[in-house]
């Protein structure tokens, strides 16, 4: 399978997409996806990302993110991935979850996995874009049936845009 390229230092921010292992439904459980914000969170502030967006699936997410000139993005989704992945199965191993035979690892059966290798990037050339991958995002949950409204779905960043106080993950902003 080729690889695929990230046209990172374009200026621009970015909508990016990442799926569970097989995209199975790994984030259903609040302490879980607690784990990914948390991750996402202290990633994004480590390389100084902006967080503008986000939604968490229960077999995928989506996040609108800019970063600064001369961060990877590549690098900033490898992080989240590996280490949410790492505390959430280090938990599930810990209470030997039934969902662990699902995720072995064909080629070391000793490991797991959580995520499905790579993600998907798309730069957002202009702000109509990312108002719209933004709104994609918010809107996800109602498109797939799990809600009614996009405020009904706790783990997104909906909440954030309509002005609630208490939210999951704080936004950067994007004035929506």
């Amino acid at each position: 399978m080729p690889k695929l390229r990230h046209f990172d230092h374009l200026g621009t921010a970015r909508f990016v997409t990442f799926s569970c292992y097989h995209r199975y439904q790994l984030l259903t459980d609040p302490d879980d996806i607690s784990v990914v914000i948390r991750y996402l969170s202290e990633v994004c502030g480590k390389y100084e990302v902006r967080i503008l967006g986000y939604v968490i699936m229960p077999e995928h997410v989506h996040f609108v993110l800019h970063p600064p000139e001369g961060v990877r993005i590549g690098r900033v989704v490898d992080e989240i991935k590996s280490r949410s992945a790492r505390d959430v199965l280090s938990k599930w191993k810990a209470r030997s979850d039934h969902r662990l035979t699902k995720l072995v690892n064909p080629a070391d059966s000793s490991e797991y996995k959580f995520w499905q290798p790579r993600c998907y990037d798309h730069n957002c050339r202009t702000p109509e874009t990312v108002r719209e991958k933004i709104e994609y995002c918010h809107k996800n949950p109602v498109k797939r049936g799990l809600v009614a409204n996009p405020e009904d779905w706790r783990w997104s960043s909906h909440s954030w845009y309509q002005g609630v106080e208490e939210v999951e993950l704080e936004i950067d902003g994007y004035g929506l």
